[in-house]
């Protein structure tokens, strides 16, 4: 198993949540990304605008968005 990165770059970050289906709303102290699904709900989560983001924030992320660890390590590796 891949080792969870510990500083990721924001705009990495963004990128790849672009690629698992996300949309940037809104960019200011936060940025706010929402997703659409299938049953016709809309995931919504907040990330911290800062230059890089820390592994322990960035998986708290993942498990509000519902993302698993695997498929954010698939997109980051091959990025």
């Amino acid at each position: 198993m891949a080792k969870f990165p510990v500083d990721v770059p924001i705009e990495k970050v963004i990128k790849i949540f672009e690629l698992l289906g996300f949309s940037l709303v809104r960019k200011g102290n936060h940025i706010a990304m929402a997703r659409e699904n299938t049953d016709g709900t809309r995931t919504i989560m907040t990330i911290p605008n800062h230059r890089t983001i820390k592994g322990s924030t960035l998986r708290t992320i993942l498990t509000q968005a519902g993302i698993s660890r695997d498929d954010f390590l698939e997109i980051y590796k091959n990025e």
